[in-house]
């Protein structure tokens, strides 16, 4: 058995060699099962690159174990940066890449003169949720239903495409605080969740005026969505998909994403804030 990689040799650096983009193309069919067909290939990764897109790779020595990709995008009149693709191999997922790999997108980006970065990610991913609002301190106000449509040919996509669109303001305090540690206060008035975790993971929807009585609303789901019977994570895609919606029509915005324990299980909570007059 080959031994552990050390952290320390593993470096962060822009992808520019042809071998390297191929190995790009290889990490995507890796990392998410994708066929040829829906993977991004060299030519259109080198086009986006040259145009003013980020391909940044995490290298083990030579060998390519991670990538950020995104390109320029225009959001709501601003100059933006849409972040396509990250991705890890298995074997290195515990060696703080991503996080690695988004400060550098970060930094590249900020050079640029931009200061929104934003991605799409599945909302019922725990991991990642705790990822982007915790780690990095993104906000979210979009959600779209089936994205990559309802036939998305990667194994990961069993329960539909739904997709949160969540905003990175890479100069904000808010990003600073939580890329230095700082965690966000959950506020302690909460009222009932939208959807909550039964004892047996399955969800339950509750009542929607009470749910949303108060300034923060709350959304539950559960720990690893992957672990459940397909039934059960089917009806909790349509119970988050009605929670998000309506909330976000209602005037909230998803602002954090706290992990508790309840009883000997745990369970992830969004935490949606009810919009100001100014943060239209």
């Amino acid at each position: 058995m080959s031994a552990a990689p050390e952290i320390s040799d593993i470096t962060i650096r822009e992808i520019n060699e042809f071998a390297e983009i191929r190995a790009v193309e290889e990490l995507q069919k890796e990392a998410w099962g994708l066929p040829d067909l829906d993977v991004v290939p060299l030519t259109q990764l080198v086009a986006a690159k040259e145009a003013g897109g980020v391909l940044i790779g995490a290298f083990d020595g030579e060998m390519l174990v991670g990538f950020v990709y995104g390109f320029p995008s225009f959001e709501r009149g601003e100059l933006a940066h849409h972040s396509h693709m990250l991705a890890v191999k298995p074997a290195y997922r515990n060696y703080d890449l991503g996080r690695r790999l988004k400060l550098a997108q970060r930094e590249h980006v900020i050079a640029q003169g931009i200061d929104l970065i934003s991605w799409t990610y599945d909302p019922l991913q725990s991991l990642n949720a705790h990822f982007n609002f915790g780690k990095l301190g993104v906000l979210a106000d979009r959600y779209f239903l089936n994205f990559y449509g309802e036939d998305a040919a990667s194994f990961l996509h069993q329960t539909g495409t739904d997709r949160l669109w969540v905003s990175w303001l890479v100069s904000s305090e808010r990003v600073k605080e939580r890329i230095s540690g700082i965690s966000y206060s959950s506020p302690s008035n909460l009222g009932p969740p939208l959807v909550q975790v039964e004892a047996d993971d399955s969800s339950r929807r509750n009542d929607f005026a009470e749910g949303l009585a108060q300034d923060h609303a709350v959304i539950e789901i559960p720990s690893n969505i992957d672990a459940l019977p397909r039934e059960t994570g089917l009806r909790w895609r349509e119970d988050t998909r009605w929670a998000f919606t309506e909330a976000l029509k209602a005037g909230y915005f998803v602002d954090a994403f706290v992990r508790e324990t309840r009883g000997d299980k745990r369970i992830g909570k969004y935490i949606l804030s009810r919009k100001k007059a100014q943060d239209d």
